[in-house]
């Protein structure tokens, strides 16, 4: 099976791009869905999210910063096809704004990137410390609620990973340990440049217009 990650991010934008980047997330999971009813080889699991920080302000939920999703598959089109659909900016049309009901902007955008998994680097094991988790978040596919899920933390620079697919929790260790290395290995080969370490991939601006896709509804 083959691997590949997708990051929606609002960059540094407000707490509407954030509650965006939720709703966004729910549409591309509609179309990993389906493309998983006609091909079960094709999985995925949020492995990386970072929740906006005015969420509890507000009282809302499901608004994110940045949310990164593993995908496996084992065909390539199913990889250039979904890139084609989806990889780019995002724009949402608000027909309603919870958040600031006077503000008289109504297009917000998020981007979505792409990202191959490169090949692993080599980390010592005592560099990596493992916590174990409640299942909570965006989840993907089989998330429950026990303590269950691991968080794998790399010691020398902080960053860090979830795993939260299994019920089996000697399993997401394992599971958060694979994704750790390829985090670090997608470090070592953008040099920080679309990376970042406290954000993984968060990307500092949007390019808007030319957006590949147009939503509507309420924020």
């Amino acid at each position: 099976m083959k691997r590949f990650y997708i990051q929606i991010t609002a960059g540094r934008g407000p707490i509407e791009c954030a509650a965006v980047v939720g709703k966004v997330y729910w549409k591309l999971r509609d179309t990993l869905d389906k493309i998983y009813d006609s091909n079960p080889n094709v999985k995925y699991n949020v492995i990386d999210f970072n929740e906006h920080d005015d969420s509890d302000r507000y009282g809302v939920y499901d608004c994110y910063m940045s949310i990164t999703m593993e995908i496996s598959y084992d065909k390539d089109e199913v990889f250039e096809s979904l890139r084609k659909e989806w990889e780019g900016t995002i724009k949402w049309v608000a027909t309603k704004n919870s958040f600031r009901p006077n503000h008289k902007r109504k297009n917000w955008y998020v981007g979505i990137s792409f990202y191959e998994i490169p090949e692993p680097i080599k980390i010592n094991e005592s560099d990596i410390r493992y916590e174990t988790m409640r299942s909570s978040g965006a989840g993907g596919q089989n998330v429950n609620k026990v303590e269950s899920a691991v968080r794998a933390i790399y010691i020398p620079t902080g960053d860090y990973v979830v795993a939260q697919d299994s019920r089996d929790q000697p399993m997401n260790k394992k599971l958060a340990r694979q994704r750790l290395i390829d985090k670090l290995s997608l470090i070592d080969k953008y040099k920080m440049d679309v990376l970042k370490a406290d954000n993984w991939t968060e990307h500092t601006s949007l390019t808007r217009g030319g957006e590949i896709k147009t939503f509507k509804g309420e924020l």
